[in-house]
């Protein structure tokens, strides 16, 4: 039986992020919810380019959303839109529905909505769901306890029209504990989908962790594995670090470097 899915956003990334779930086969793309009336009524797959019917785009403004989660009920509601899509999801998470959110950056309001939720059922919240930068941020924390005197800088690098600070950056920085205003450093050059490095600096030697997006199918992939691995987990509150959880280091002080 497959995994059926329900999108909220269909612009650039998701877009891409539907595309990666109606190629998976253990998946199939329910629906997608967007704000904007845009090809409303049109179904994603073929205009991704696809020879069948497979996610129906629906505009928020014009659905009931009591009616509608009780008649298209998804395993796994997975997002790419904006913050404010929290306000949705209650009804879903009332019929079981868990929830993948790859938001970037979240207000304290609509954290809180998250948290409330995952009282109701399983709720993951990434900024950055790829699996590779999740496998960063948990091996920059397991070096971290094993050099702990180390210099550590954070530099992300994106494409020249991005303003804010990567919220993956600023994730990294709070999770190994460093102000993210002194250890965060930004490059804004071309086209650049996303690059993250952790750089750490001891007395005779750099260690450099680096992860970089070449594609916005990385999202997808991510976005994917997370909603497979959040079928199994009962309702609470879960992080992409602990689906990709370096749970074999056991006790990494046995190997603390010194200065």
């Amino acid at each position: 039986m497959k995994i059926k899915i329900g999108m909220f956003g269909f612009g650039r990334t998701g877009s891409i992020v539907a595309q990666e779930i109606i190629k998976d086969e253990i998946c199939e793309l329910s629906w997608v919810l967007r704000k904007s009336m845009a090809k409303e009524g049109e179904f994603a797959s073929r205009l991704l380019g696809f020879d069948h019917d497979e996610g129906k785009v629906y505009s928020i403004e014009n659905i009931d959303m009591d009616a509608f989660y009780n008649d298209n009920y998804v395993d796994v509601i997975i997002d790419f839109s904006s913050a404010s899509a929290t306000e949705y999801y209650e009804k879903a998470a009332q019929y079981g529905t868990r929830i993948v959110s790859a938001i970037a950056k979240y207000d304290r309001v609509h954290l809180d909505q998250l948290m409330y939720l995952s009282k109701q059922t399983a709720v993951l919240y990434s900024p950055n769901i790829t699996l590779g930068i999740n496998f960063l941020i948990e091996a920059s924390k397991v070096l971290q306890r094993i050099a702990p005197h180390a210099d550590i800088e954070i530099i992300e690098e994106h494409f020249r029209g991005k303003r804010d600070v990567s919220g993956t950056a600023l994730r990294i920085a709070e999770d190994l504990g460093l102000d993210k205003r002194q250890h965060v450093n930004s490059i804004r050059v071309g086209g650049i989908v996303g690059k993250h490095e952790v750089v750490f600096g001891l007395p005779n030697q750099t260690i450099r962790i680096i992860h970089e997006s070449l594609n916005r199918a990385a999202f997808g992939q991510g976005a994917i594995y997370a909603a497979k691995w959040l079928l199994g987990k009962d309702k609470g509150i879960y992080t992409m670090e602990e689906a990709v959880s370096l749970s074999f280091v056991k006790n990494p002080h046995v190997f603390e470097v010194t200065e």
